[in-house]
């Protein structure tokens, strides 16, 4: 690329940020066009750009305008033409991508003439996600419709009309497995719906293709092995929520087993009328599916659901000795698939890992993956040399990403390119952190009924509008248990299973509290005042596992382990919290951690310090209602107590 192409696209991002986009009511953010260059320059030079961004920056459009200027400046130097690839780790941002801000950066390039027609984008996901024409047909004409639920039964029929099977939000598990497009896909029907939209996919309709972190892992193995990619060769690669990189590389470099698998494949056998085979697995595999059902929260050792696994195993082996081969092909891939990753997860060897962790339903998942997933990594993803974007709010600790680029194998790489991007928020103004005097002490008889005290406390100070962030779902059982014992004034809410519901509950009754773990440290958003007040009972610290104790091999010492890798996922973890408290430039927030060694003076009140953005510290509840006063209205104080 030439020194005027450079210069040229340059001056391009600064007219959309400068110019285009505050006309169309969107303000100019210095850090934000900052962050948008240094991203240009990553692309036009080919190199890996690990890009934290912090809340209220906008890194979404950031990456969007450096990509669709990238394009562009491609096109003028006669470069042929190659998709930017946006990968998340979440459908929701995906969404949110498609249908928000590029229909949005679409308009205003339109209308600012740097653009004759609307940036087409596209969400691409694997083969289980799309209809089988032929094998819809087939299914159609062996099911009886008339003994189907209603909503089962229209989510089956409305596949006629739909490519993608995540529009049939009813379908259920036995007809998806049945009717997705399968791993060999030889129909050679012109007509086929799914070959139609792949060769749409791979032609230069579209500027943008968007797809999931496991899919792009996918991607990267297939070309590793010289096997057919599954996305087009594209110009840049920008990967949004990187953090979450390394749990999908252990998910796409190992194998998984989760309630849905087992349930998946006792419902084919009914299905099938291999009644007997069903329900003794069924029986058998009771113990264990409910074990995984149940909400995860790290504290059941693997060892724990592997002992649940060795009666359901011999099950499974009995049925594929008696049925095996009569059972249809799919459930008979189901079967030995199922069967092969019980025996793995049975087994010891030496360079597999096995460990529980959350599914996407919020139960627990059996996992086993390599031990070292930095050679994968080198070998699959960073040996491509197209230009990529690493972009998260959590991936580094302060200034230092080291943390993200051991477990990527980034380490070494010397194409990486590091920037940090503070929030602009005024934290110093928005925002108190309170670290109490005396917190309550962990190893303390009475240590449930003296935090429950203190979050009694807090929550009167505040005036409720809170969140409280657990690490454990016994702990915050056992605190919902005694706020309401104490006659607790504010409406009280627990996220369980049924997050969606709960949240919109919470959001939507002014004042009250919501107990919540898990998925909830960095997946929902609560702007406003709705969260006055964060608190975390405990520091976030990763639980001990298989995956923890094979990395502890590769230090001298416990406190060289604890100083590399412990704290770092702990202060990360710290900061997905308290992104809960502020999420709008006008938000504020007392945020309380009222773990023991937070306080002043204790071991890890330096690294609490150094992973939060600046503010205020206060070790007195008078101070932290004197606060919520001064931010507040008056309105504020009117909702939520009874």
């Amino acid at each position: 690329m030439n020194q005027d192409n450079r210069k040229n696209a340059h001056q391009e991002i600064d007219h959309i940020f400068k110019e285009l986009l505050p006309a169309h009511g969107m303000a100019e953010r210095p850090a934000q066009v900052a962050l948008s260059h240094r991203m240009l320059d990553a692309m036009l030079d080919g190199s890996i750009a690990l890009c934290d961004a912090g809340t209220g920056i906008g890194k979404t459009y950031a990456y969007l305008v450096a990509g669709t200027v990238f394009l562009r400046c491609r096109a003028a130097a006669g470069l042929p033409f190659h998709p930017l690839l946006i990968s998340t780790s979440s459908i929701a941002l995906q969404n949110a991508v498609l249908n928000e801000y590029l229909p949005f950066l679409s308009a205003v390039l339109m209308a600012g003439q740097l653009m004759d027609h609307p940036l087409r984008a596209v969400v691409r996901k694997g083969k289980s996600h799309y209809v089988c024409d032929e094998r819809l047909r087939r299914r159609l004409g062996a099911v009886d419709l008339g003994r189907k639920s209603p909503r089962a039964r229209e989510a089956l029929l409305s596949l006629r009309d739909h490519l993608d099977l995540d529009m049939a939000e009813h379908l259920s598990g036995y007809d998806r497995e049945r009717v997705h497009v399968p791993q060999v896909c030889d129909c050679g029907q012109e007509s086929c719906r799914y070959l139609c939209f792949m060769e749409v996919c791979a032609s230069a309709r579209y500027q943008v293709q968007i797809c999931n972190h496991n899919l792009l892992l996918a991607d990267a193995i297939h070309r590793s092995v010289g096997r057919r990619p599954l996305l087009p060769e594209h110009s840049a690669l920008i990967a949004d929520e990187s953090h979450k990189l390394p749990e999908a590389a252990r998910q796409m470099f190992g194998v998984t087993l989760t309630a849905g698998d087992l349930r998946s494949l006792i419902h084919g056998l009914r299905g099938e009328r291999y009644l007997l085979a069903a329900e003794t697995l069924a029986e058998t595999a009771g113990p264990l599916l409910r074990e995984l059902s149940r909400p995860w929260d790290g504290e059941r050792p693997f060892s724990h659901f592997a002992g649940l696994l060795k009666r359901p195993r011999k099950t499974l082996e009995l049925i594929q000795r008696q049925i095996g081969a009569l059972v249809s092909p799919s459930t008979r891939r189901q079967l030995e698939q199922i069967i092969d990753k019980a025996a793995l997860f049975l087994r010891s060897q030496p360079d597999v890992i096995c460990y529980a962790a959350e599914d996407d339903r919020g139960g627990t998942m059996l996992c086993a993956t390599v031990s070292d997933l930095t050679e994968q990594f080198r070998q699959t993803l960073w040996r491509q040399r197209t230009p990529m974007i690493l972009t998260s709010g959590t991936m580094a600790v302060g200034r230092d990403f080291r943390r993200f680029k051991e477990d990527t194998g980034l380490l070494t790489d010397s194409r990486v390119r590091e920037s940090v991007a503070p929030s602009p928020f005024a934290y110093s103004e928005n925002c108190l952190l309170y670290l109490p005097r005396l917190p309550p002490c962990q190893d303390s008889g009475r240590y449930y009924e003296e935090l429950s005290k203190e979050i009694a406390s807090l929550l009167d100070a505040a005036h409720g509008h809170a969140l409280v962030l657990f690490t454990s779902y016994a702990a915050m059982s056992a605190v919902k248990e005694r706020l309401r014992d104490q006659g607790m004034l504010y409406p009280l809410f627990t996220l369980g299973r049924n997050a969606v519901h709960t949240t919109g509950q919470f959001k939507s009754t002014p004042g009250s509290v919501l107990l919540a773990t898990g998925a909830a440290w960095e997946g929902f958003d609560f702007p406003g005042d709705c969260v006055s007040l964060l608190v975390i009972p405990r520091l976030p610290f990763p639980m001990p596992d298989a995956l923890k104790e094979k990395e502890r091999e590769r230090y001298p010492d416990l406190h060289s382990f604890l100083r590399a890798v412990v704290v770092p996922e702990m202060q990360i973890k710290l900061k997905q919290g308290f992104g809960r408290a502020i999420r709008t430039e006008t938000d504020t927030c007392v945020v309380a951690i009222l773990d023991e060694r937070a306080a002043h003076g204790r071991r890890y009140f330096r690294d609490i310090l150094t992973a939060l953005p600046e503010m205020p510290v206060t070790n007195s509840i008078q101070e932290v209602e004197r606060f919520i006063r001064a931010v507040k209205p008056d309105s504020y104080f009117q909702e939520g107590a009874a």
